[in-house]
């Protein structure tokens, strides 16, 4: 075991490269803003011939730049952190203890709903095999995977779920009820589901994570969010079939009233007109009533034409840290309407393929999009995304974050559901760096290199110590060669250093003893072969 994954940790950690993309030509990933018209929703291992074990991953390949090895994690608990059948997450990984799921759920914490955005092409496995020989190392994890067709961008994925060991019986199943149960630990009412096919692959996983939510916990619910940028369909009845097909199912999210709720994904590429008629047909044909809840790419200029079709509104949002002020005038908006809203909240975005990026700070984006939710009073959350490792946007546990995103959003969250700032109870710190300078010119075969969108904060070459601690102490830092110390107080606290080569550490110094102690263990380089400007994570919650 420990064997594979640590020759699967030498690919996974810099060869990130590699995703096969299908013949369906869309406006990027998902059409996400600032999108590169010509990019391609990936193709689907299953769709085709099925894919096929070749051997070890072979590390050290070309475009790849390996660094010292870091401590391999350990392949997902085969039921993470249920807590038992109640749901319950054992407290000591974060630094505040956990409400209980009937405490998050009931009451006025319950109408405070938080979903994460479920991209159906990156589940925890896509062959079942073993991670050093799976098909994100094979393919998804190497400049030569796929026949090599994303050599041009030094490949598309740059970080890939935590591993998972193959499973008997119905796997593909089993796998979704695990990120079910990963998402209900974490306090999440359910997943807003990317339909993004009619047919296929894609829409098979769909049905698939229905029934794993309905297995595990009958009130994890799932939100039906058609992808306008990539269905491919115009008639208003197909559509309304796919959503009665899938709506039916106990898990599809519905008001107490039993309205079916539909958040299509870029709502605007089609008109008000064309969505009564979907409504209109999902009544008549199917008689099933619609609570619509459009998400826009561009509120501000659509609201009114769907201001009176729509129980709520949403949008996909920005993912800097600068210019979160809007959401406040959205959501006033939203309210002033008589609309709920669903607030997106995200953790960073980094696109290869795309060639683009936002500069998030390290966790300044996570902490400022949800600070606009708890401050603005929004209805609803979408953390986007639980799991598009194509844009970098993942919440989900991975391989070079393992769960401290997610963790984070724990803290935030019960905020936002209760009312009330959770107790910290324990000191927890939580680190994060790029694992290279913003500057940095990839010295190998890329000739794409993503360059800072619009409207996104200046990029910075940080590593960020966030401490969460009972009582005030010192926090020691070594950066490479580089060692400090600062004061840091009881509470929430951020402090940026600069970031520098070789590894990061912290830990909590209070009456002359060492405490809480975390390691970055992912080597800080000038010279790179492979650009990779994701920000890496770890918890001293964790090993």
């Amino acid at each position: 075991m420990s064997l594979f994954l640590t020759a699967f940790l030498l690919v996974g950690v810099c060869a990130a490269t590699g995703l096969a993309w299908d013949t369906r030509t869309v406006a990027g990933a998902q059409g996400r803003p600032g999108a590169v018209p010509g990019a391609t929703l990936p193709a689907v291992p299953g769709d085709g011939p099925a894919p096929t074990a070749t051997g070890p991953a072979v590390t050290g390949a070309p475009g790849t730049t390996v660094p010292q090895s870091p401590p391999a994690p350990s392949p997902e608990p085969e039921d993470p952190e249920s807590g038992g059948g109640d749901g319950a997450r054992p407290s000591g990984p974060l630094p505040f203890d956990m409400p209980q799921p009937a405490t998050l759920r009931s009451g006025a914490a319950g109408k405070k709903l938080v979903f994460a955005h479920y991209f159906t092409p990156y589940p925890l496995s896509l062959d079942n095999a073993s991670a050093d020989a799976d098909y994100y190392t094979r393919n998804y994890l190497k400049p030569d995977g796929e026949n090599g067709k994303h050599e041009r961008y030094g490949g598309l994925l740059r970080d890939r779920p935590l591993p998972v060991r193959p499973k008997a019986g119905n796997w593909e199943l089993a796998n979704l009820q695990q990120e079910v149960r990963t998402a209900r630990a974490a306090g999440l009412d359910g997943f807003t589901l990317d339909l993004l096919s009619l047919a296929g692959k894609n829409r098979e996983r769909c049905a698939l994570l229905m029934e794993a939510a309905r297995s595990v916990d009958p009130s994890f619910k799932v939100m039906l969010m058609p992808d306008m940028t990539s269905l491919g369909t115009d008639d208003p009845a197909v559509l309304a079939d796919l959503l009665a097909d899938l709506g039916k199912a106990p898990a599809a999210h519905r008001l107490p009233d039993g309205r079916l709720v539909v958040s299509p994904f870029k709502a605007e590429e089609k008109s008000a007109a064309w969505w009564t008629r979907v409504m209109d047909v999902l009544k008549s044909r199917h008689g099933i009533r619609t609570a619509f809840v459009p998400l826009f790419l561009d509120f501000g200029s659509h609201s009114g034409e769907f201001e009176s079709i729509s129980y709520g509104f949403s949008e996909w949002g920005s993912r800097s840290y600068v210019g979160q002020e809007g959401s406040t005038r959205d959501v006033r908006r939203a309210h002033a309407a008589g609309k709920i809203w669903m607030q997106p909240v995200s953790v960073q975005d980094a696109r290869p393929n795309q060639g683009i990026y936002d500069e998030a700070g390290n966790t300044a984006t996570l902490r400022a999009t949800w600070n606009r939710a708890i401050e603005d009073g929004a209805d609803w959350v979408q953390l986007t995304t639980w799991n598009d490792y194509s844009e970098g946007s993942q919440f989900a546990p991975s391989l070079h974050n393992g769960h401290a995103y997610l963790d984070l959003s724990s803290y935030y969250l019960t905020r936002f559901k209760t009312g009330g700032w959770p107790k910290i109870v324990r000191d927890t710190l939580y680190l994060s760096s790029r694992t290279q300078f913003a500057a940095a010119d990839p010295s190998g075969g890329q000739s794409l290199v993503m360059s800072l969108r619009g409207g996104s904060a200046a990029a910075r070459d940080t590593v960020e110590v966030l401490s969460f601690l009972t009582a005030p102490a010192s926090i020691r830092t070594a950066v490479g060669a580089a060692g400090d110390a600062h004061a840091a107080p009881a509470g929430v606290h951020s402090e940026l250093l600069p970031l520098g080569t070789g590894t990061g550490s912290a830990a909590v110094v209070r009456d002359g003893r060492t405490g809480a102690r975390v390691e970055l263990p992912y080597r800080v380089d000038r010279t790179v072969e492979v650009q990779d400007l994701q920000y890496y994570a770890v918890t001293s919650g964790r090993s």
